[in-house]
């Protein structure tokens, strides 16, 4: 699931990393060994796979091989192997496809043509969506064309591969020109990748741009997609967007919700509503401070939260312009965002004008739609859902400290 992006929003196989996996035990615990704890009970750590598969619900199969590819990740991710991050990691794969490496999702094909269908239409009109439909009901063969291979799909890995296979034939096969003139966008590899409709992937439905961003072993962006079906390539994508970054959050739940919605979304949520409050209009907490368009580029219209800030500016005499305040807020996906003048400003104010310091982290409000959904929900709930996941598997964690090293057949959650 992914934020107000359609997504259709979900084998190559890599060999397993045998570095040896090091015991040790921390003094606090930490998700992606960033996030403040208050003082806690020193919690030891868990580094054996043994005992990371009690972690893992008793339904999965194969629990000792996601033990094994997770703690391997982790290592080679340098994540510690905390309680907290563990259990982070388990909540999030079960909560997106119940650790399956390649979920099988209902209506798949009748969700993925329809955005499929959107996409071209965006591109080509009427007349190019009337065009190549025709050539779906016709290709390869009449007997086995296209359109009837993709109500036959069960799988995002499958219909992907089809997908690809459909794009590469038309391009291979036509003057794609018929289509309004469009033949260089068609057939060239990015809008091949724009019309595919599979855009979340995977075991943790990780987005097919961080993957490309962030490439393990492959540069291809093919091959890029067929790792993120692999057990192991599914978790390493999405291990790296659920804690490969730092923030000061002192609850996993705003990381749950960051993940759902966007890499500091709670914080930038947060940072919302302390301008909400001190220019006393109301003002969405989605976590975006600027206007993306599909693709997630910053657009050059002011966002309400952008105009918003530049009117606080002028009424306290801030001095910051409009291209400082664009330039500061560009910075809204990193970490650095917090060192920025209009983000230090913002809140030195909130400081003076409430005599109290600005939430770091709000839970972010955004609707979750797309056509894997059945329905429209909300970061909160997704963030709350993966939080319940979270606790039990920690209620776990903590038991198995006081139990033996080898569990009794009841502790076998």
């Amino acid at each position: 699931m992914s934020k107000k992006i359609l997504h259709s929003n979900r084998q190559s196989v890599l060999h397993l990393s045998k570095l040896p996996v090091v015991l040790a035990v921390i003094a606090s615990l930490t998700i992606a060994s960033c996030d403040k704890k208050n003082d806690e009970e020193p919690i030891t750590r868990f580094a054996e796979s043994d005992k990371v598969v009690r972690l893992i619900p008793a339904r999965v199969k194969d629990r000792k091989g996601w033990a094994k590819d997770m703690l391997s990740i982790m290592d080679e991710a340098k994540v510690p192997h905390t309680l907290e991050n563990i259990c982070s990691i388990v909540a999030i794969v079960d909560q997106e496809s119940n650790f399956h490496a390649d979920p099988a999702v209902a209506g798949l094909s009748r969700d993925a043509k329809e955005a499929l269908f959107e996409r071209i239409q965006d591109k080509l009109g009427d007349t190019g969506v009337d065009k190549f439909k025709a050539m779906l009901k016709s290709k390869p063969a009449p007997d086995e064309n296209f359109m009837m291979q993709i109500d036959k799909i069960k799988t995002e890995r499958d219909l992907d591969l089809l997908y690809r296979q459909m794009f590469d034939y038309f391009r291979d096969h036509y003057n794609l020109s018929l289509l309004t003139g469009a033949a260089s966008l068609i057939s060239g590899h990015d809008m091949k990748e724009y019309l595919n409709p599979i855009k979340t992937l995977g075991s943790m439905q990780v987005h097919v741009n961080f993957a490309f961003s962030h490439p393990h072993n492959s540069k291809k962006t093919d091959d890029i997609r067929d790792e993120m079906y692999t057990q192991y390539g599914g978790m390493y994508y999405g291990i790296l967007r659920l804690m490969d970054y730092d923030a000061a959050y002192d609850k996993p739940i705003y990381r749950f919700a960051d993940y759902n919605s966007g890499m500091y979304s709670s914080r930038n949520a947060a940072f919302q509503q302390a301008i909400s409050k001190l220019s006393d209009i109301p003002l969405a907490y989605d976590g975006d401070l600027l206007s993306y368009d599909k693709d997630e580029n910053a657009l050059s219209q002011r966002s309400n939260t952008e105009i918003q800030i530049a009117m606080i500016a002028r009424e306290n005499n801030l001095g910051l312009s409009a291209a400082n305040i664009r330039g500061d807020l560009l910075k809204e996906k990193e970490k650095n965002l917090e060192e920025t003048e209009t983000y230090k400003k913002i809140n030195e104010i909130y400081l003076n004008e409430f005599n109290k310091q600005a939430p770091y982290a709000i839970m972010p409000q955004v609707v979750i739609s797309g056509p894997k959904l059945s329905r429209d929900y909300n970061t909160n709930w997704y963030a709350s859902r993966v939080n319940g996941r979270y606790l039990h598997c920690v209620s776990v964690g903590k038991r198995l400290r006081f139990t033996s090293e080898k569990l009794s057949d009841n502790d076998d959650e």
